[in-house]
């Protein structure tokens, strides 16, 4: 009851317009109520038909803060590009014996994959477990490459994936309710403007439709679109 009195509370101050990215920062830190670090989220609706494959929207973003989020990497790579992988930061490395501990343990201590191209004959096995997941690796995602150190290195600074879902929506998170108001302020406008950049060549009418601000617990708060689309 108390949870839906502090919202109902909070979604009386905001006002049914939209606000500049800097404003909607600053209200939605005012109106918290949560005692926990919330989740500072973008959510995003496109005037795509993702059922279309020229109209599919995705893309990555290195964060300039971070997301607040340390995520755990799994590189499954061959030879040399092991040893690069471990020293630049990956949290699990390995070669067809991890392909087999996913299958065989259902194991998952990991947040991101990322693969060799000449280990994706093995990991393509994987498909059925790891695309539920959102898990799956991809060369347009960065996780399916030979640079193993570079994509590890930037995972771990902050590098954030995005994917339309088949509604038209992208929805992201770009740090924590606890980030000072500019650095919230500079992920949201990198994030944004990485999407921004991926517009489809095939897409004639409008391409954002509307953009939201949220913490876990809040009520949204609406961006002007034009404030991005400069």
């Amino acid at each position: 009851m108390s949870n839906n009195k502090n919202y109902r509370n909070a979604k009386e101050k905001i006002e049914p317009r939209e606000y500049k990215i800097d404003d909607a920062v600053a209200l939605l830190k005012e109106i918290k109520t949560a005692k926990f670090d919330e989740s500072f989220d973008l959510s995003i609706r496109l005037g795509v038909d993702p059922k279309y494959p020229d109209q599919m929207v995705r893309g990555t973003v290195v964060l300039p803060h971070g997301t607040g989020r340390v995520k755990r990497v799994l590189v499954i790579a061959s030879g040399e590009k092991q040893k690069e992988a471990q020293e630049a930061g990956a949290d699990h490395v390995g070669g067809e014996d991890m392909v087999d501990k996913i299958k065989a343990e259902n194991w998952f201590e990991f947040d991101v994959l990322i693969v060799t191209p000449d280990m994706m004959k093995h990991v393509g096995k994987l498909g059925k477990l790891l695309g539920p997941k959102g898990l799956m690796p991809s060369p347009k995602a960065g996780t399916v490459t030979f640079n193993v150190g570079e994509a590890v290195g930037e995972i771990k600074k902050g590098r954030v994936e995005f994917k339309v879902d088949k509604t038209g929506i992208i929805n992201a998170t770009v740090g924590k309710s606890s980030f000072n108001n500019e650095a919230l302020i500079e992920n949201s406008r990198s994030f944004i403007n990485a999407v921004l950049k991926v517009k489809p060549v095939a897409l004639k009418g409008k391409y954002v439709m509307s953009i939201h601000a949220s913490t876990t617990m809040s009520p949204s708060v609406k961006l002007g679109v034009q404030d991005f689309e400069k």
